[in-house]
């Protein structure tokens, strides 16, 4: 089993940071690898079990399925239901955190999964870097334009 595990501080507010990253169908307006999403059967976006399908800028398609969701933790998970790439029983943790000297917002993303035996280090770093890096870089250039 593979594990991934990215985090990074943004120089935000984590009600701010929050606010972005806690809709399970608004990544298609912040990470730069979605094209489109929308959640199935009409569900809100924050129903624990509702599935988003998304499209991918290179035309790939996934499902995903938001597993939990805590306001008062300020995290959320969720697994992989379909995807053209080879990530099996993926499950992946968001999980924000103040950082109360500063009040920024210490951001942790991580996940677990297997993979076809020889690309455990082409998905891990297809997920560390391309998913995770690439978010945290786009909700922090997203931030400072609302903040300048």
């Amino acid at each position: 089993m593979v594990k991934v595990y990215r985090s990074t501080i943004l120089e935000a507010p984590i009600d701010a940071v929050w606010e972005i990253v806690r809709d399970f169908n608004g990544h298609d307006r912040w990470h730069p690898a979605v094209a489109a999403s929308q959640i199935e059967r009409g569900h809100p976006s924050d129903k624990v079990g509702c599935v988003r399908r998304f499209q991918l800028q290179d035309g790939g398609e996934l499902r995903e399925q938001l597993l939990t969701l805590s306001d008062m933790e300020t995290a959320f998970s969720y697994c992989l239901l379909d995807t053209p790439i080879p990530l099996l029983n993926y499950v992946a943790h968001v999980r924000l955190t103040p950082v109360t000297d500063t009040d920024a917002t210490f951001w942790e993303w991580e996940s677990r999964f297997d993979t076809p035996k020889g690309q455990e280090a082409e998905l891990s770093d297809l997920v560390g870097e391309s998913i995770y890096m690439s978010g945290f870089d786009a909700i922090r250039a997203q931030l400072e334009l609302e903040h300048a």
